[in-house]
């Protein structure tokens, strides 16, 4: 609704007040009038309405109602660049003005209906932080007078980072929700799935957005037993064509040269998929996997994957002091993953009241129920 309206109005800012009002419309009427046989073209009819509105009131109305009333075969040619209204809105948003967190974190919140809060953990940020980011990326636009512009053909690399990142991001929180009762957010993932997809459809050359769908492919591939410790799913629900689709994405992707770090986290995910069980993964070739995209993604959240597959490859002992590295670090300061490991490899070397402070500490961060429940699962054990 969003993209169509911001179509009309050539203004974010705008587009989105307008699908707003829209909703609040949409409460007035359907409690008077009920539910319509079509929701989301009622709400995109009413918001289309209110841009109208807002031009009429420009007095711009004149020089845009023959655009407006033409048909939607005729507004949206099919030889444009970016046939879906969806991936042309993240396009637009992911606009070189901006700074590439501000494109991503825009686009999260704006496009792909990702709460501030979320997106705020994506980044390691305060929530407040975030918002305030947020505020002034809109403002930027705003004072930029930066248009709804399609970019094209040959603007679309300078873009594709930042594009892969949103799409990466908006996966990973529909893997793994920050907070509510379940760890799954499938709306979000189908979304993901969905505009990767697409971007593969548009640079079918791109070797990082093949990695990526094959990434989004296995997480998509696994959602019916998500709620479980990997080690303890049930892996004949996996969804094997999902996964062989992206094996051979894979595979292309890394026949191309180098490989990125889309490419690198799809090969980690496809390792995983394809282990018979938990006890035969291959940690050791995840280890060295998680090396390389050390190296060209220098992430302390990978760095912190990686010290966990040391402690399956190579045991806790060695894997510790490099959890205590990142903890010396600093800049995973409140997040819930990083006092989770240090717990879990405490546990398995018996150093069981240092491992329940840990688990303290991941539980006092943590705010989806799943990762609590298991938090205090483990903190009874231990007891």
């Amino acid at each position: 609704m969003l993209a169509a309206t911001a179509r009309v109005t050539r203004d974010l800012d705008v587009a989105e007040e307008c699908v707003q009002d829209a909703y609040v419309a949409a409460l007035a009427t359907w409690a008077r009038d009920g539910v319509p046989d079509s929701p989301g073209a009622w709400l995109t009819v009413a918001a289309r309405r209110n841009a109208l509105n807002v031009l009429q009131r420009a007095r711009t109305l004149q020089s845009k109602l023959p655009l407006l009333l033409e048909p939607e075969a005729e507004e949206m040619p099919e030889d444009e660049t970016i046939p879906d209204d969806r991936l042309r809105l993240v396009f637009v948003c992911c606009h070189p003005a901006l700074s590439r967190e501000a494109q991503v974190a825009l686009t999260l919140r704006l496009v792909c209906g990702v709460a501030t809060p979320d997106i705020a953990d994506a980044f390691l940020l305060s929530e407040p932080t975030m918002a305030a980011r947020l505020t002034r990326a809109k403002k930027k636009i705003a004072a930029a007078r930066i248009p709804y512009t399609v970019p094209d053909a040959a603007e679309l690399p300078g873009r594709i980072d930042a594009v892969l990142t949103v799409i990466h991001l908006l996966a990973t929180t529909g893997h793994t929700a920050p907070r509510g009762e379940r760890l799954l957010r499938e709306d979000l993932l189908e979304r993901a799935l969905d505009l990767a997809r697409m971007l593969v459809a548009l640079l079918p050359s791109e070797p990082e957005a093949r990695g990526l769908l094959a990434l989004v492919l296995v997480l998509h591939a696994r959602r019916e037993t998500r709620g479980e410790l990997l080690a303890d799913q049930d892996r004949s629900a996996w969804d094997r064509a999902a996964i062989a689709e992206a094996d051979g994405l894979v595979r292309s992707a890394l026949a191309e040269g180098p490989a990125g770090r889309f490419t690198l986290q799809a090969a980690i995910a496809a390792l995983h998929a394809q282990a018979p069980s938990w006890e035969e993964t291959d940690w050791p070739q995840i280890v060295t996997l998680y090396g390389e995209l050390l190296r060209v993604w220098p992430s302390p959240v990978v760095a912190l994957n990686r010290a966990i597959a040391v402690s399956m490859a190579d045991g806790p002992r060695v894997a510790l002091p490099e959890i205590e590295a990142l903890e010396r670090d600093g800049r995973l300061a409140g997040y819930r993953y990083l006092p989770a490991a240090k717990a879990d490899m405490l546990r398995r070397l018996g150093r069981n009241d240092e491992a329940a402070d840990a688990y303290r500490a991941a539980l006092a961060l943590a705010e989806n129920a799943a990762e609590r429940g298991f938090l205090e699962r483990r903190l009874r054990e231990l007891a």
